[in-house]
């Protein structure tokens, strides 16, 4: 996998660079977007990168609707009719839903094509569209079907960001939280530092950082059996949570907020279990707090809940299980939590 990460060259120039060099001879690109990529990110992609001029699209829904298998398959057949051949590339241009899916089509079409992920949210450039793992949902449980196959490039390109809404941002800064919280106590502080203050323009040093950082971690543990997991920090509850929101009656969370949220209780878990910093836990629910609104839950509500966190896919033994943190850069992996520490720490949210 190859990163190209922000830097005084335009990302998408170099990218036009790479495309254009004989890797790619005889190259058929497809690209995949999104309602909205469509209307406000393709023009930039194929007017900057020139061998993207003569490429299909394929549009797919916004958000989590998109993750479907049935979805898949109509994408399958598209690039079947069309003639596409273990030569294809297919081009992912959008936030997470859209890498996780273009990965998981690309990774299961005639046993695997090359992928290329252009992330335009900041979920994306900061979690989603690096590491390998592709993923569809499954009776409104998160990524529950998914392979594991890495893209052929990453191409983090700042300028897509200008196209987002201020929440949108906003649900990606959470991701941020969650890598700095494991992997780097300096870019942490600073991060919480500048959104405490309400300066939130995300410098591409600061989003290069979060990337590197990833990357790094992923190339340690490609296939999430290691050292990978301490990046699922609050994503047990994350998960839960935001596969709850879309009940009748809740009011639905985008997946950044609900991990903002699942970080809040595993935060609380780990001041508990684990003698984490009790201030650690109150800054950051003050972080959270300028965000956006955490959710309130009742007891009825922590057995819904519960329900999607019994399924999640890295339980084991019959044991749920969480990522949570002795310090900042000091997480533990695999540690399991009883229901009961679940619903105290879902209660005591907001």
């Amino acid at each position: 996998m190859k990163t190209i990460l922000p830097s005084r060259t335009s990302s998408l120039s170099r990218l036009n660079r790479m495309l254009s060099a004989k890797a790619f001879d005889n190259a058929r690109f497809f690209i995949l977007v999104d309602e909205n990529t469509y209307t406000h990110c393709l023009p930039t992609l194929i007017t900057k990168v020139q061998p993207l001029q003569q490429a299909e699209f394929m549009e797919v829904p916004v958000g989590e609707d998109c993750k479907d298998i049935a979805i898949a398959t109509q994408l399958w057949q598209t690039l079947l009719e069309s003639g596409a051949d273990r030569n294809t590339v297919l081009v992912n241009l959008g936030g997470g839903c859209i890498t996780d899916l273009g990965g998981f089509v690309a990774a299961g079409y005639k046993r695997g094509i090359r992928h290329i992920n252009i992330p335009t949210s900041l979920i994306g450039m900061a979690d989603a569209a690096i590491g390998g793992k592709t993923a569809l949902n499954l009776d409104n449980s998160k990524n529950q079907i998914g392979f594991f196959h890495q893209p052929a490039i990453v191409c983090i390109d700042p300028q897509f960001l200008d196209t987002l809404p201020d929440g949108e941002m906003f649900n990606g800064l959470f991701e941020m939280l969650k890598t700095f919280m494991v992997g780097s106590q300096q870019h942490y502080q600073q991060l919480c530092d500048m959104i405490l203050q309400g300066t939130l323009q995300i410098s591409a040093d600061l989003l290069a950082s979060c990337a590197e950082i990833k990357t790094a971690i992923v190339k340690q543990d490609p296939h999430d059996l290691g050292i990978r997991r301490i990046l699922n920090l609050g994503h047990t509850f994350g998960h839960a949570i935001e596969a709850y929101s879309h009940h009748d009656g809740q009011s639905p969370l985008a997946h950044g907020f609900a991990v903002g949220a699942g970080l809040v209780c595993a935060l609380y878990l780990s001041v508990r279990k684990l003698g984490l910093d009790p201030a650690i836990l109150d800054r950051y629910r003050a972080v959270a707090a300028k965000l956006f609104a955490l959710p309130h839950y009742t007891l009825r509500d922590t057995e819904g809940i519960l329900t999607y966190m019994r399924q999640d896919k890295k339980n084991a033994n019959g044991d749920i299980l969480c990522v949570l943190l002795q310090d900042l850069s000091a997480p533990v992996i695999d540690l399991p939590v009883a229901e009961n520490e679940i619903r105290d720490a879902l209660l005591k949210l907001s």
